[in-house]
């Protein structure tokens, strides 16, 4: 039968997003840019469908479908199209849950929280869902805006955000050959090499600090699953000074860089 329309390849349409169906999730902003005099692009993370970067149109308008809705680290229901190629997705609609709003006016809370922000971006791939790593920053940024403790927060962030990644360092078996070692006194610690490292293998290594036995039980605890195990840990001031030093210097070898952040947090 004659047709008045070529049979072209459905892979040729122009606008093949616009016939996918508008997805619903529950999302944290993680970086809001200026695009236009009237529109946002944002990343966000999001509990049903992991990270994800969306063109909003409007967004600056005073009134619209967004309602002011996208500020940095606001918990918000969206609504948006997704594209079937690489460039970015089209949102639709931001309803507010929760802004953040840190307790007082206390600066390292508010910086904490751009931290979370800036781990959720550069440790997560685009649509890779993981529900438990966005309730984890969900209770992070909730704790922190009732004015909890930010030091011992931030420490129980990254060691389980790490943990779910499968990059939390080794503990308790040597990184390289798989060796139990002892953890009594001073430990070698591979930062290049992802933990632990038993007397064997520490030979010739480079990057290697020596950790305290106790600092590396407080790290255990501190990535521990369990709720409520993490809470009754107690950290002095010398051991916390350690664990910085070992975490940040762990992420910066994982990361390629030092964590922008960090300059801002001074590690209180």
């Amino acid at each position: 039968m004659f047709s008045l329309f070529p049979p072209f390849p459905f892979s040729l349409f122009p606008f093949p997003f616009l016939l996918m169906p508008p997805e619903k999730a529950l999302a944290i902003v993680l970086r809001v840019v200026e695009f236009s005099e009237t529109s946002l692009v944002v990343t966000l993370f999001s509990r049903e469908h992991g990270k994800l970067g969306a063109l909003a149109k409007g967004a600056r308008r005073p009134k619209g479908p967004f309602e002011s809705a996208l500020d940095l680290l606001a918990l918000c229901r969206i609504v948006f199209l997704r594209k079937s190629s690489e460039s970015l997705d089209l949102l639709t609609e931001a309803k507010l849950q929760r802004r953040f709003h840190p307790a007082g006016r206390d600066l390292s809370s508010l910086y904490a929280g751009y931290y979370v922000a800036e781990l959720l971006d550069k440790l997560t791939d685009q649509y890779d869902p993981h529900p438990e790593r966005f309730d984890l920053a969900d209770e992070t940024l909730e704790a922190l805006e009732a004015g909890e403790p930010v030091a011992k927060r931030m420490l129980r962030f990254e060691l389980l955000m790490l943990r779910q990644l499968g990059l939390l360092p080794s503990l308790e078996t040597c990184a390289d050959c798989g060796a139990i070692v002892r953890t009594a006194g001073r430990v070698a610690f591979g930062h290049a090499d992802g933990g632990v490292l038993c007397d064997k293998c520490r030979v010739g290594k480079r990057q290697v600090a020596a950790v305290s036995a106790g600092a590396l039980r407080v790290m255990a605890r501190m990535a521990d699953p369990d709720r409520q195990s993490w809470q009754r840990v107690q950290i002095n001031s010398k051991s916390h000074g350690e664990l910085r030093g070992l975490v940040n210097r762990y992420l910066v070898n994982l990361l390629g860089k030092k964590p922008r952040m960090h300059r801002y947090l001074g590690w209180l």
